[in-house]
């Protein structure tokens, strides 16, 4: 419109052309500048601290699976050892749950009682394994019987002798009665205990895997209180188990003797 009126013809307009501004390019030798130069594989002493690494990487690797065969190979063997144990005292178990034998074996108590004239009453094994993810390995055999007599100790004890006593009979895992005298302050001064002939003796055959040994652990059986054998797996055998058998029905045994071998 403004040139209509000033007489100017549209035609006659120019309107410059709109190129986009391009940066120039940096010379290729100044690219070249800023690329970091490639490491060397092979440093100057020949080894270097990656090698050094991986080879001792490697030592370690070599030697965690050499003890990973051997722990694996240990463990299978207490396994074997432990289930040829369970097998022995199941059939013992079977064969004096039938014949309910007497057991000549006299155990002695504080001050110098004696109790003794017992017979096999009931006995029981089993055994336990590991978890499946961790190799269902047999890991424990337990066995345990009841030995009982019809006869009843009467002891008499006062003062401080009473609750000493108690305790005694407690930690033997003995069944008594007990009937306390007490003084007009209500004062213990002499108790009655009457303690039944019956008698709970167990074993228990453990493994230790990280040893590799057969943790013996027994109570009552040829004494009061607790005993505790460390086996090796490889000397269970047929002969041991044996003599096992004889401790038990409280005959001459050399079971400790075999358990050293």
């Amino acid at each position: 419109m403004a040139s209509e009126v000033a007489g100017m013809d549209s035609a006659d307009l120019a309107f410059p052309e709109i190129v986009p501004v391009i940066p120039p390019c940096k010379p290729a030798a100044v690219e070249a500048q800023n690329v970091p130069p490639p490491i060397s594989e092979v440093p100057k002493d020949g080894i270097g601290l990656l090698g050094k690494l991986r080879y001792q990487a490697e030592l370690q690797q070599r030697d965690e699976h050499s003890a990973l065969l051997q722990r694996s190979e240990s463990n299978k063997i207490i396994d074997q050892a432990l289930k040829h144990v369970f097998f022995y005292l199941h059939d013992l178990v079977q064969q004096l749950n039938i014949l309910k034998p007497g057991i000549p074996r006299v155990y002695s108590m504080p001050d110098g009682l004696t109790l003794g004239g017992f017979a096999w009453q009931e006995g029981f094994a089993d055994y336990r394994t590991q978890a499946q993810s961790a190799g269902a390995l047999v890991e424990l055999v337990s066995f345990s019987t009841q030995l009982y007599s019809p006869a009843c100790l009467v002891v008499e004890r006062d003062g401080p002798s009473v609750e000493r006593f108690r305790r005694a009979l407690f930690d033997f895992g003995l069944q008594f009665s007990c009937k306390d005298f007490k003084n007009e302050r209500q004062f213990i001064e002499r108790a009655e205990f009457q303690i039944t002939n019956q008698l709970s003796v167990n074993a228990r055959w453990k493994a230790d895997f990280e040893r590799g040994l057969i943790i013996f652990e027994a109570r009552n059986l040829e004494r009061l209180g607790p005993t505790e054998l460390s086996i090796r797996p490889a000397v269970i055998d047929y002969p041991l188990l044996e003599e096992f058998g004889r401790l038990v029905l409280g005959q001459a045994n050399r079971f400790r003797e075999f358990t050293k071998r």
